[in-house]
Formats: C-alpha cells, sequence, structure tokens
C-alpha cells in the first residue's frame, strides 16, 4: 500500500511526550480503510519504539471520531485488517505506552471498538457511542462484544448489542465508560491535557500498572499476588523509583530515566 495514500488517511504529529493520531478521511465520516488500519499499525510501532514517546492519543478529523469499517470498501472486498492489530491496526494490539481517545460527535460500531482499544476516553458532550452493526447484517467482532460488558452493566451493554442504538457521551461518563467530558470541540484539548497529566509519571511505572489491569483479569486469585509481583518488583529496584523518593523529599520535579 502506498505510504501517501496512508498520510492521507492518518496523521500523525508529536506534542512533546505525545503522540496525536488522527483518522484524517471526515468525507466518509472517518471510516476505516485498509490504508488507516497500516497507518494505525505503524503509528502504534512508532509509539512503541520511540523512549521521548509516553502517552498516544487516538481522534478523528472534521467533528468526528470514527464512523467504524468503511462499507463501501467491505462491500468491494476489502478488510481493514492488519496481522497484528487486527481491525483498524489496534483493537488485538497490546501497547507498554498509554492510549487515550478522543472522541468528537460520534465513536460508532468499529470507531466505539477503537475508542475500547484505548485506556481512557475523552468524549464531547452530545457525542454519540454506539455499535449499530446488528442493524445492516453484521456482528461487533472487533471487540466491543468482549470489552463493553466488562466495562458498563451486563444488561445495558446487551441493549446496545442487540438494539444498535447509541448511547451520549454523558451517559457513558455516568456509566464510567468515558473519563471526561469536553466541550464540542475540545476533546482533544481535554484528552491531551489528560495525556500531559499522564506522561508526568514514571515510564517504567505507568507501563507496569497498566499491564497489571490489563493482565489481572486473566489471572486466578491464587496467583494474583506473585504474577503482581513480578511486574512490580523490577519497578521497585529501578533508578526511577530512587528519583522519585529523592525528588519528593527535595520538593523538586522528578527527572525520569525510564530505567
Amino acid at each position: 500500500m502506498a505510504d501517501d495514500q496512508k498520510a492521507q488517511e492518518l496523521r500523525c504529529e508529536q506534542d512533546g511526550n505525545v503522540l496525536v493520531v488522527t483518522i484524517d478521511r471526515p468525507e466518509a465520516r472517518n471510516s476505516v480503510s485498509p490504508a488507516v488500519a497500516s497507518g494505525m499499525e505503524e503509528a502504534l510501532d512508532r509509539l512503541e519504539a520511540d523512549d521521548e514517546l509516553t502517552v498516544g492519543v487516538v481522534t478523528g478529523a472534521g467533528g468526528y471520531f470514527s464512523a467504524g469499517m468503511d462499507l463501501r470498501a467491505f462491500a468491494a472486498g476489502e478488510r481493514p485488517f492488519t496481522e497484528r492489530g487486527g481491525f483498524a491496526g489496534i483493537v488485538e494490539r497490546r501497547t507498554s505506552k498509554v492510549l487515550i481517545a478522543a472522541i468528537e460527535g460520534f465513536a460508532l460500531a468499529g470507531g466505539l471498538e477503537i475508542a475500547l482499544a484505548c485506556d481512557l476516553i475523552v468524549a464531547a458532550r452530545g457525542a454519540r457511542l454506539g455499535i449499530p452493526e446488528v442493524k445492516v447484517g453484521l456482528v461487533a467482532a472487533g471487540g466491543a462484544l468482549l470489552n463493553l460488558p466488562r466495562r458498563i452493566p451486563y444488561h445495558l451493554a446487551m441493549e446496545m448489542a442487540l438494539t444498535g442504538e447509541p448511547i451520549s457521551a454523558e451517559k457513558a461518563r455516568d456509566l464510567g465508560l468515558v473519563n471526561r467530558l469536553a466541550d464540542p470541540g475540545d476533546a482533544l484539548e481535554i484528552a491531551l491535557v489528560l495525556a500531559r497529566e499522564v506522561a508526568a509519571n514514571a515510564p517504567l511505572a505507568l507501563a507496569a500498572s497498566k499491564r497489571t489491569i490489563v493482565e489481572s483479569r486473566d489471572w486466578i486469585a491464587a496467583e494474583e499476588w506473585t504474577r503482581q509481583a513480578e511486574l512490580a518488583e523490577p519497578v521497585f529496584g529501578s533508578a526511577d523509583a530512587t528519583e522519585g523518593a529523592r525528588a519528593f523529599v527535595e520538593r523538586r520535579p522528578p527527572s525520569w530515566r525510564g530505567a
């Protein structure tokens, strides 16, 4: 796939130690094409490989997040999946860095599944979040049917899946699905504020904390303390842990080394 097509449909911009990834197909409601999926995978590779980058923010151009899979392309036989990331290059990808979704307008179908693949969600008031796949004869197989029942009440997740009707950003916030609400047009700005709050912390501690929360849902009770210790103990023995303690005592900002 041509690099210029990926660059046209998905943009990456570095803002300090934050990588902003923008799906840029507003004429197609930021629906996911093969170029978007490939570009997203490359963006996540960049985020993981660059030690200067701590957080990734995923958003959409033109006043909305994403309407999901490009159904015209799907009908023509195109599949916006990658080998490592699955749909959109992200829904099956586990990253060590923190990901934040910044939603304007709507995050529907695969668009919501992209947001659910992120660790934190910021949404503009009035935005709609939903999985309407059943309305077009499809299944929300990009993670929504797995993730929603773990994050919101079971019966509401079932209602969203079976009726295809969306919920508002405000309701999603009340349910705990959305971390922060923003005024319309300000979702990216608020997401960047949140990203900087996260990025101010120690990289090793962030990675271990995220990994513990994500992986612990698969741990059995008899193993959970041992498994947690395997992730936490290297952090306690790190230079950053010593620096954090010294900075606290000396009342100064810490200088993280990621080691």
